[in-house]
């Protein structure tokens, strides 16, 4: 059976193949620290804030039965704490553990290391580049550029 030559992606096709590589690299740093992508995912959204249980539900995408269960596994490994929040007496705060941070920061270094490697083949213009495409598309400002 032949296969076509490489031929250009389309916008779609490029977009799944990168997160494609994306995934990889999460899936192959969370298995090295016995962590789940989301899980990975949850120590990163956790990083710079403290949410509640629905506005960390809704940056994961999750439903409030996938949190519970989710926040519940990482407290017991002592990555994540609940706190009462001082605003709202029937909700909580989820928050790092210095573990849990500590886990964070690592799995930040070896995450940012790999995605530097990934775009080593772009010039510093492309990088720049991808990182305004990238943003617009999620929807966040740009930090300094």
């Amino acid at each position: 059976m032949r296969t076509e030559p490489d031929r250009p992606l389309t916008t779609v096709d490029a977009l799944v193949q990168l997160s494609f590589l994306i995934q990889r690299v999460l899936s192959e740093t969370g298995a090295e620290h016995d962590l789940s992508i989301v899980q990975i995912r949850l120590l990163g959204v956790l990083r710079d804030r403290r949410p509640g249980m629905l506005e960390l539900g809704s940056h994961l995408g999750l439903d409030k039965s996938s949190m519970t269960g989710l926040v519940g596994r990482a407290e017991k490994r002592g990555l994540v704490q609940r706190t009462p929040s001082p605003h709202d007496g029937r909700a909580v705060l989820v928050s790092l553990t210095p573990l849990g941070r500590q886990l964070m920061q690592r799995c930040a270094a070896v995450i940012g290391r790999q995605i530097t490697e990934l775009t080593e083949p772009l010039t510093a213009t492309q990088r720049a580049q991808l990182t305004q495409l990238a943003s617009a598309l999620v929807g966040r400002p740009l930090l300094d550029a």
